[in-house]
């Protein structure tokens, strides 16, 4: 019930500086676990109710209006001075391709962990256990499904490798 309330507060905050840049506050009351200060644009979808408990935030990040987050049972972590577009979606669930008529498909779980000075482009998914390393960059509606190397340029559905070693470039 806790998280419902705070949850439904920040995002019913009016998108003014000042309630940016303290929405963080509640969503820390809602359950998630929110190293420090940090900007968050409203509204956040989290699904399922319950599942704030899942999601930690490092300081100095920067999360976009409308950033979803699947997480029924896995976590998803987010390092310090992460910033994350629009409409990016976090799915740390999927299911079996494999169809049982009994019971439909299995869920699959893994946890999501974004490294410190990550970049999420507008519109991007990442799915079920990736790790997207320290200062890598993924483009605007990329779909991750693989680990991202640190410095890394991705993007495409799947994504791909589109630049390395982003820690040369100016």
């Amino acid at each position: 019930m806790r998280e419902l309330i705070f949850l439904s507060l920040a995002n019913a905050l009016p998108r003014l500086r000042i309630c940016d840049s303290g929405r963080y506050l509640l969503l820390r009351l809602a359950g998630m676990s929110i190293e420090g200060k940090c900007l968050v644009w409203g509204p956040l979808i989290v699904r399922p109710i319950g599942g704030a408990r899942n999601i930690s935030i490092g300081a100095g990040s920067f999360l976009n209006s409308n950033t979803r987050f699947g997480v029924p049972k896995s976590r998803v972590m987010i390092g310090r001075n992460v910033q994350i577009g629009p409409s990016v979606c976090f799915e740390t669930v999927s299911h079996s391709l494999k169809y049982h008529p009994d019971r439909g498909r299995d869920d699959l779980f893994g946890d999501i962990v974004i490294e410190d000075q990550v970049w999420i482009g507008a519109g991007a998914i990442i799915t079920k256990g990736v790790r997207i390393g320290v200062g890598a960059v993924v483009a605007a509606g990329a779909v991750v499904a693989k680990d991202v190397e640190p410095y890394t340029l991705v993007g495409g559905v799947p994504a791909k490798v589109l630049r390395r070693n982003l820690d040369a470039v100016d």
